[in-house]
């Protein structure tokens, strides 16, 4: 076991997880990076979770603690990471989601890349889409998404946030983010009025900004793909196109109160609403994403950037 580097505060949400928390407690419990502390987040469960929650903080109350909003509120994904972040006391805060897991070494791999590189305010690396949790003989459907770009590397301020608006990189998923609790104070958590879809977007809008961020080719964490999942029952309402208009709304307040109107950013913002308002449909939408990623690509390997 390894635990010299800072400790970690571990923030994993969850709401109605009893099927899965167990399995996400556990991986955490599995790390080979001993110094962390777990701040289990109850965002107002109602199937029983919040004892699998409260019967480990009660077993190493020293480690664990078990937090839930005033009055056993629902109050949504960022302000329950909010309510994590405002409880931790580590160097480093990592986010995981009561139905996902780790690999023993994500947290020694992250705090390790941040130790290399301290410059970095935030480090992330691939995550696996998994599918064969329901059926381990059956892992055909798992995949690793790539970043779209040459990873194992620092981004400087606001590269990645270009790119996200492009499309020309993909987004990380929040189970594999490791932060630096100053800078997450710094650009002020999560943004709350966003509940469920585009919180982790908004999040890395204002992280992405002003702070540099190392990207790594590693993944550590698996994101259980199932209906359920706070993603999957927002797509299937029909709320993701709503959900990004909203997004890309407050990209465009936030980058005016900023001060960045006049810059890159803006106009990859620009371009992101030029494509949102104009939505491609069918092998034109295809072709055109894979004509960014290739240019994108060709443009990294000709700076060497």
């Amino acid at each position: 076991m390894t635990g010299s580097g800072g400790l970690v505060s571990v923030v994993v949400i969850f709401l109605d997880e009893a099927a899965f928390l167990e399995e996400a407690i556990a991986s955490v419990l599995a790390q080979t990076y001993s110094n962390w502390e777990l701040l289990l987040v109850d965002d107002g469960s109602t199937d029983g979770s919040n004892r699998i929650a409260r019967r480990h903080a009660e077993a190493d109350p020293a480690r664990i603690r078990y937090l839930e909003h005033p009055g056993h509120e629902n109050r949504g994904m960022s302000a329950s990471r909010n309510l994590g972040i405002a409880s931790a006391r580590g160097e480093f805060v990592a986010f995981l989601d009561g139905d996902d897991v780790w690999l023993p070494r994500r947290l020694e791999r992250s705090v390790a890349l941040l130790r290399e590189h301290p410059q970095a305010q935030m480090v992330y690396g691939a995550t696996q889409h998994w599918h064969s949790w329901l059926d381990a003989a059956a892992p055909a459907r798992d995949r690793v998404p790539g970043h779209w770009f040459r990873a194992n590397r620092m981004f400087r301020p606001p590269d990645l946030l270009v790119r996200y608006l492009r499309q020309t990189a993909t987004l990380p998923s929040p189970l594999s983010m490791t932060v630096r609790r100053e800078a997450l104070l710094e650009v002020g958590g999560f943004e709350e009025s966003f509940r469920t879809l585009y919180e982790d977007q908004v999040f890395l809008a204002r992280l992405c900004l002003r702070h540099a961020v190392y990207v790594s080719n590693e993944w550590l964490d698996r994101y259980r793909q199932h209906p359920d999942s706070a993603c999957a029952v927002g797509n299937a309402r029909g709320e993701e196109t709503l959900a990004r208009r909203k997004y890309l709304a407050w990209v465009e307040s936030y980058l005016e109160a900023q001060g960045f109107r006049d810059s890159e950013v803006w106009s990859a913002l620009q371009f992101a609403r030029a494509l949102d308002e104009r939505p491609a449909t069918g092998w034109r939408a295809r072709l055109s994403r894979l004509a960014r990623r290739a240019a994108n690509s060709a443009a990294d390997r000709l700076l060497g950037s």
